[in-house]
């Protein structure tokens, strides 16, 4: 049960990018850009709805209601699944995001832990990590992102096979995890939500090299993974799935070794299983992913697709900006303007107590 003291802190989520070539909804990266959740809660204050502000990215289109943010969302989901029946008097909430929307950073994915981390810290549950993994997947149902945007770092995940309760539980709708709230709804509304199985997701943290950064180009439109997901099959040819495993198997270790072989990843990033499919959305890609290469641009080891797109991610030990410029120059033939970013390898997420 939560205490009736004042109490503060700070929830800080990374960024994400999936895929990473060949590992569709299988890897994911973290990255220096963080959502930043800073929270107090104040028993004594007058009975009122919890307080929302945002700044930076898609400030201008955030709900600012508790009920219809997609964070406090999430944390009354988890708080209701503890027989929490609503938010703490007092509560309020500033959310500072440096992730951009729609660009295949994980920004859904980021709000998505940064809405478990806050109902656990709200209810103070004391989750485990593996537990917040269950809730969190019971609202993204891919592991990629959130997962790696929870434990940080280059990380594989997969969905355990379940029992058939269990598989049941975890396949309720979403719109039964997190319903819509209508505008005359109570604390009495919603309630007994869904639980999530345990153990739902499992990972590993692989290997990652020092030397090496991300540069993220970033189209200046947005693309949804909905429609991103839309185009892709529904079956595959054995060769192309055999290319794609032999290349992840190859780059989980790859990217570990030190020194980088620039040969060796430029290859293994390469896919044949969502980013040729998703090369009528996002014109530039072929074109960017064909023709900067470790041979025209020193420092680069490999390029993709980050997550469903449209942003780039080329990974390099050197020659950043010229990476990035070029990239521009293949979009702006194509009447695309792009942001860049030279970005580290991320922790996982953090929860810090303010005095």
């Amino acid at each position: 049960m939560s205490s009736t003291r004042p109490r503060s802190f700070t929830i800080r989520v990374p960024a994400t990018s999936a895929n990473i070539g060949p590992g569709f909804d299988v890897v994911g990266l973290s990255l220096s850009l963080h959502l930043t959740l800073t929270v107090q809660i104040d028993p004594a204050a007058p009975v009122a709805p919890p307080a929302i502000t945002y700044s930076g990215e898609g400030a201008d289109e955030v709900p600012l209601d508790a009920y219809k943010n997609l964070t406090t969302r999430v944390a009354l989901y988890v708080l209701r699944c503890h027989a929490i029946r609503t938010f703490p008097q007092g509560l309020s909430i500033h959310a500072a995001n440096e992730i951009p929307f729609g660009r295949g950073l994980g920004s859904s994915g980021a709000a998505v832990v940064a809405g478990v981390l806050l109902g656990n810290e709200l209810g103070e549950l004391g989750l485990s990590k593996e537990r917040l993994l269950d809730f969190a997947l019971m609202v993204e149902r891919h592991p990629d992102n959130v997962t790696a945007a929870l434990v940080g770092g280059f990380v594989g995940s997969y969905l355990r096979e379940l029992d058939a309760a269990a598989t049941e539980a975890a396949s309720v709708p979403l719109s039964e995890v997190l319903p819509e709230y209508p505008p005359d709804a109570g604390e009495d509304w919603g309630l007994n939500p869904p639980q999530p199985p345990l153990g739902i997701g499992h990972y590993v943290r692989f290997g990652w090299s020092e030397s090496i950064k991300a540069v993220a180009i970033i189209p200046k439109f947005e693309l949804s993974t909905a429609k991103a997901r839309g185009v892709l099959p529904a079956s595959y040819s054995r060769k192309d799935l055999v290319f794609n495993l032999q290349r992840l198997a190859v780059l989980t270790t790859a990217l570990g070794q030190t020194p980088p072989d620039p040969e060796l990843i430029y290859e293994a990033m390469k896919d044949r299983v969502h980013q040729p499919y998703r090369k009528a959305l996002i014109p530039g890609l072929p074109e960017v992913t064909s023709q900067i290469t470790p041979a025209s641009h020193p420092g680069l080891l490999g390029i993709c697709l980050s997550g469903a797109g449209p942003t780039i991610l080329a990974l390099a030990i050197g020659g950043y900006e010229a990476i990035a410029e070029d990239a521009r120059k293949i979009f702006k033939e194509q009447g695309i303007d792009v942001d860049w970013k030279l970005l580290e390898i991320a922790g996982g997420s953090a929860v810090e107590t303010r005095s």
